[in-house]
């Protein structure tokens, strides 16, 4: 349990309850000025409190992840094999040349296009 009294874990734990308080307090807020007869503010009432409990519910996953040691990025590969693109187009052009001529054809032309300079993406 020391691991959330250092100087990080201490300044998310202040960021939480601060956060939590004041959502609380525009909560408040708003329910207020509902109250004395502005309608826009009734949806805000209980959108402040939805805020505050989502600060709560990540608060405790972020402590629930350094318990069990679960990082929140998770990591990709180390290694990131590139697909053997030229291969495998050469060997799709091919399957379609028997398959159907004109489908070859049109992919033929949309690669040359694709390979041409001066385009706008």
């Amino acid at each position: 349990m020391r691991r959330f009294f250092t100087p990080g874990w201490i300044g998310l734990h202040a960021t939480a309850v601060v956060l939590f308080a004041a959502f609380l307090g525009f909560g408040w807020w708003q329910f207020a000025r509902a109250e004395a007869g502005n309608d826009r503010s009734w949806a805000y009432t209980f959108e402040w409190p939805i805020f505050a409990i989502f600060v709560v519910v990540m608060w405790v996953k972020m402590i629930r992840d350094e318990l069990t040691g679960e990082e929140s990025i998770p990591r990709g590969p180390e290694v990131i094999e590139e697909p053997a693109e030229r291969a495998v187009t050469r060997e799709i052009i091919k399957r379609q040349e028997t398959e159907d001529p004109e489908l070859a054809a049109y992919n033929r032309y949309l690669a040359r296009l694709n390979t041409q300079t001066g385009r706008r993406d």
